[in-house]
């Protein structure tokens, strides 16, 4: 009896179908698998319960952000009027006109706005640990966080913004400076990470990125000494916010997290077909360099977006991605849109904790992300040593 050779690339695997971290027989066909092993297990994909889940989770967080604040609202109520926003639907809500207002015109643009920007800083971290093959890896990465702080920094110091104390509002130029500034700070990495050429990679990238933002971080610190009168504005902006006078701020994420989103996704795929090599990557038909370079300008494109209407709010890109990596599997088909809704839920009930927390008072919110994204920090780099070593 003759034996059929093995063939030079598992049957099982097809364009984008192995899950990121699979090995062995896993991708092997019943044909081709050599007997007494297990059947090949089902390919990871999104299940339905943990799309509703995240569904959930997201109308949840959007409820209890616009029922909690100082004056708490019926959460029947609230979804009543909310509902009421559907054309075609009319519920009685049982509301007063000024809570109609409170509902309508303050808490759900904050709602939203925090819905948007945490989707899109753990959909951003979720991709960068893709591309960059390190659950560490974080929104921030490139030098954007620098940029921006950087470019909010000049204008509230140059240019007088805020002078007379924490910002109370959004002037439009501070958003616009925040994302030229995350911007001009990723090309910057771009093009320093490509000076070596054709040897460049995802590493030159993070040591670029480093680089530039310990530069444009010196350049913050000495308009700093020179404008101390602009400390407690500019600190007020880097500890993160989510306070919005209307949907101006809104309507300035919306296109680019909407951009962001539809790039990422489609491309989801892909990051599980780079997690087993550039060389069966392009046996595959992938261009490896390119697919990275796409997903980590459109990973920039809405963290900059981000940091340009609510500051610097850390540890989303961290905490989310991974514990979704822990849950429902580590395929990035089932990561990335579980990220998105899961992030928006996460920031938008965080956004409560940062407003009810110490009221009338309210805490930045990026100090609460901190306090529950340093103890997970820490898991995770216990967690994720194989990959540091």
């Amino acid at each position: 009896m003759t034996s059929t050779p093995p063939p030079s690339r598992p049957a099982g695997l097809r364009f984008g179908t192995r899950p990121a971290g699979s090995s062995g027989s896993a991708g092997l066909s019943s044909e081709a698998r050599p007997a007494g092993l297990s059947p090949e297990p089902r390919p990871a994909g999104l299940r339905k319960r943990w799309l509703v889940a995240g569904v959930v989770a997201v109308l949840v967080a959007l409820v209890a952000g616009v029922s909690l604040g100082p004056v708490s609202l019926p959460p029947g109520s609230v979804s009543a009027e909310l509902l009421n926003l559907i054309p075609g639907v009319h519920l009685d809500s049982e509301l007063s006109e000024r809570e109609i207002a409170i509902v309508i015109e303050l808490r759900l643009p904050r709602v939203v706005l925090g819905l948007l920007v945490g989707g899109l800083l753990a959909l951003a971290g979720g991709c960068y640990q893709g591309v960059f093959r390190n659950p560490l890896a974080d929104p921030y990465l490139l030098g954007v966080a620098a940029g921006a702080g950087l470019a909010v920094t000049a204008v509230i110091a140059l240019g007088g913004v805020g002078r007379q104390g924490a910002l109370t509002g959004l002037p439009v130029t501070i958003p616009l400076a925040a994302f030229a500034g995350s911007l001009l700070a990723v090309t910057m990495t771009y093009v320093l990470g490509a000076a070596g050429g054709r040897s460049r990679s995802p590493a030159m990238l993070i040591l670029a990125g480093v680089a530039v933002s310990a530069f444009l971080s010196a350049g913050q610190t000495y308009l700093l000494q020179r404008h101390a009168d602009s400390i407690q504005p500019v600190y007020s902006w880097l500890l993160g916010r989510l306070a919005t006078a209307g949907w101006h701020d809104v309507l300035l994420v919306l296109p680019y997290a909407v951009l962001t989103t539809v790039v990422v996704l489609l491309h989801r795929r892909e990051l599980d077909v780079l997690a087993v090599g550039d060389d069966e990557a392009r046996s595959l038909g992938l261009h490896p360099q390119r697919s990275r370079y796409l997903l980590i300008a459109a990973a920039s494109l809405g963290t900059a977006a981000a940091v340009s209407a609510t500051g610097l709010i850390g540890f989303v890109g961290i905490i989310v991605p991974h514990t979704v990596r822990l849950l429902a599997g580590s395929s990035y088909r089932v990561i990335l849109p579980l990220s998105l809704l899961f992030g928006a839920a996460f920031l938008a009930l965080t956004d409560v904790v940062a407003r009810t927390a110490a009221a009338p008072a309210e805490v930045p919110i990026g100090v609460v992300t901190a306090l529950l994204g340093g103890p997970f920090f820490v898991l995770v780099l216990r967690t994720a040593r194989r990959v540091l070593t």
